[in-house]
């Protein structure tokens, strides 16, 4: 027979007393007990508090800029060569000399011409006095002729001799014209305010009219211009708001940080290109402090027009997806959700929202990487007020 042990009723007790000391050890109450019922429910584990940069989307007036790559061009630029074959007698200028509209440049010897002409004018005072005594004879022969006493034959001869002559006289005077005209061909001057480039003929050469060296570049760097392309899309608008006036065109560097000057647009060329689709525009700069030189490569940026109270964001708060393009909206509570926008235009800097913002409401610009709906976020102090300046800039 199997022995059974029985539990007694003080057995029951002590065992139901060490499992109540069991789990007062252990922190649990039983089941029953009056303060178990009082305990909070474990809270669940919570994400991590991704930190990000924001700021508040606001309206300001952007102004509508197209941009273009450019090449600065001198509005006149000559290669001298000389008119009249000879030697270079004087160069009366020094390289990057500026120089004024009448300046003399070089001088060609002029001796050779100044000789040429005084053959010319001796030349027609020869003919002017053989002239003179033709038509002396003219008057003399008639005077006979009428009286029958010369023939009228002579008198035909005398009338010939007086218009030959006179014809010399007319070449002698276009001689003189191109002897005075090569003499002051030997005097080179400036036609136009310009800065003088390197000499490649030196004093004392020969230089001949047919030259393909030029003896220095002269080029007009005040004012000055700059052609640039745009896409044939913006003719329209470009007409448009020239039709209204003058459009402003600021010219920045080649890496597109550093304004060099301000101008204005000269017009539109009479064409697009049909291989780039393009069309090309030119504008002219003062230039007051030569921070345009002809060939360099510039950034133009030229506006035709403001958009008035436009509702703005930074250009990295918008992000891009599969379905188009969104950005990250913070709550109250300080968690985000992702919320679609549709893009207006964007200058590079700020981005103007047609759809899918409120002015006021705040929204990531940096950190965006890890944050999905729902993520608790940490705003970064001061990143409100470097967005803002940030806006301030965009243009």
């Amino acid at each position: 027979m199997t022995d059974r042990r029985v539990l007694t009723w003080p057995r029951v007790v002590l065992a139901i007393a060490a499992c109540t000391v069991a789990a007062a050890t252990l922190g649990v109450l039983p089941i029953g007990h009056p303060e178990a019922q009082e305990a909070p429910a474990e809270p669940r584990p919570a994400g991590p508090i991704i930190p990000v940069s924001v700021t508040t989307v606001a309206r300001m007036d952007v102004p509508i800029v197209l941009r273009g790559l450019g090449t600065v061009q001198s509005l006149n630029a000559v290669q001298l060569r000389s008119r009249v074959d000879g030697v270079l007698q004087e160069v009366s200028v020094t390289e990057g000399q500026e120089v004024k509209k009448g300046d003399l440049l070089a001088v060609i010897d002029p001796r050779p011409f100044k000789a040429l002409l005084d053959v010319a004018l001796a030349r027609r005072k020869q003919d002017l006095a053989a002239l003179e005594n033709a038509r002396t004879d003219l008057v003399r022969y008639t005077t006979l002729a009428q009286r029958e006493i010369a023939s009228r034959q002579k008198l035909d001869a005398v009338q010939m001799q007086v218009q030959q002559l006179t014809a010399a006289l007319g070449a002698n005077d276009a001689l003189i014209a191109a002897a005075e005209l090569n003499v002051t061909f030997c005097y080179i001057v400036a036609p136009f305010d310009a800065r003088v480039g390197l000499r490649l003929v030196d004093p004392g050469n020969v230089v001949r009219a047919a030259e393909a060296t030029p003896m220095f570049a002269l080029t007009q760097i005040r004012p000055i211009a700059a052609t640039f392309t745009l896409p044939q899309t913006v003719l329209p608008p470009v007409q448009e708001a020239m039709a209204k006036g003058k459009l402003p065109v600021v010219a920045f560097s080649s890496d597109d940080k550093t304004e060099l000057d301000q101008g204005t647009l000269l017009t539109i060329d009479n064409a697009i290109d049909i291989a780039t689709g393009t069309i090309k525009l030119k504008a002219t700069f003062a230039n007051g402090h030569d921070r345009l030189w002809p060939g360099q490569f510039v950034n133009l940026r030229l506006q035709v027009g403001t958009d008035q109270g436009a509702l703005v964001v930074p250009t990295p708060a918008v992000q891009y997806g599969p379905t188009g393009q969104y950005v990250y909206v913070v709550k109250p509570d300080l968690t985000v959700v992702r919320q679609p926008v549709e893009v207006n235009r964007d200058n590079g800097k700020i981005t103007l929202i047609s759809k899918g913002l409120d002015e006021g409401q705040t929204i990531v610009t940096d950190g965006q990487s890890r944050l999905r709906t729902g993520t608790r976020v940490a705003v970064n102090d001061g990143s409100k007020a470097s967005s803002s300046a940030a806006k301030k800039t965009g243009g």
